[in-house]
């Protein structure tokens, strides 16, 4: 059995689509199923067991002999969500137990971490031990995320193999129930079908052009494809960037798909939202050198290719992967 938590949000239910696809039905799907808006994301899947997520460890301890991996992806992910409590317990501490638990039962793990440990980049964006405790995330989530990949590496207990996924800004189908959070791309197709038009962020870094603030995205497909690559190579473990690579600018991405949906771009800007300009990040870039020595090769989507694949097979169809 391959079990897989947060499997009804976005990255989780991409993950149960192409483990399915590459013959893995044995999946057992963890989440908080009473949140109906993500239901959609694991309709067509075949899986093995829902399990609840305050269920699981009671679950888990009945069948832990059968248990042959777990992702575990699930986490709250909003970033402009202050409340430390919510994070400690859902990000933290269940993580810690998970942890635990597939250590005693002799489970190999791989857990979602995030590019958002790395803050403003004071300390470059390379995924080596040594700098997590000197990363300053720029909020609660960053925070959170950044104290697992801390307890974790003081672990002398582990699993027999486990790796610790920094994700970049990963976009893609099975999005559409996360609001203010779905990627730019999410909004830029809305908006663009509904105004022709398109509004950015302004920059507020004299650094940076308005709409060339750069991020490193990455596309659903590869990210998910490298969490299967782990499962069934399982090279050396440790804490691993998820990005392309290379970062480009959100005009760039604006542009990708005005061009998916074959309109002239027609680009302007607006404040960013005060709640947020503080701890808005204007660049990152994974080193992905540790990811490509485990002997990870296959070759990345572009941007471009990937707001293709993306506008053009889920978002206009509103079709799920």
């Amino acid at each position: 059995m391959i079990v897989v938590t947060g499997a009804a949000g976005f990255i989780s239910s991409c993950l149960v689509s192409m483990l399915n696809e590459k013959g893995y039905t044995d999946i057992v799907v963890v989440d908080d199923f009473s949140k109906t808006e993500k239901a959609a994301n694991l309709n067509g899947k075949t899986i093995l067991a829902k399990v609840p997520r305050k269920d699981f460890f009671d679950w888990a301890n009945d069948f832990k002999s059968e248990i042959e991996f777990v992702f575990h992806l699930g986490a709250r992910t909003d970033t402009t969500e202050f409340d430390t409590k919510i994070f400690d317990e859902l990000n933290l501490n269940y993580s810690k137990k998970m942890w635990d638990f597939c250590t005693g039962a002799n489970i190999p793990l791989v857990y979602a971490s995030s590019g958002a440990t790395y803050g403003l980049g004071e300390f470059g964006f390379d995924d080596n031990l040594e700098v997590i405790e000197k990363l300053i995330p720029l909020n609660p989530y960053g925070d959170s995320k950044n104290d697992f990949d801390k307890w974790v590496i003081k672990q002398e207990n582990t699993p027999p193999f486990w790796a610790g996924l920094k994700f970049f800004n990963v976009y893609g189908p099975n999005e559409y129930h996360k609001g203010r959070m779905a990627s730019v791309i999410f909004h830029a197709f809305h908006q663009i079908n509904k105004t022709n038009a398109m509004k950015l962020f302004r920059s507020h870094n004299v650094d940076y052009k308005d709409g060339e603030q750069v991020r490193d995205f990455i596309y659903v497909k590869d990210v998910v494809s490298v969490c299967i690559f782990l499962m069934e190579n399982k090279p050396n473990s440790g804490i691993y960037n998820l990005g392309t690579g290379t970062s480009r600018t959100f005009l760039d991405l604006t542009k990708a798909t005005f061009k998916a949906l074959g309109v002239t771009p027609d680009i302007s800007f607006i404040d960013t939202p005060e709640d947020i300009r503080d701890k808005y990040q204007y660049f990152t870039e994974a080193k992905m050198g540790k990811l490509i020595a485990a002997g990870y090769n296959k070759p990345f989507y572009t941007l471009e290719e990937g707001v293709q694949d993306y506008v053009q097979h889920y978002l206009s169809p509103n079709a799920y992967l």
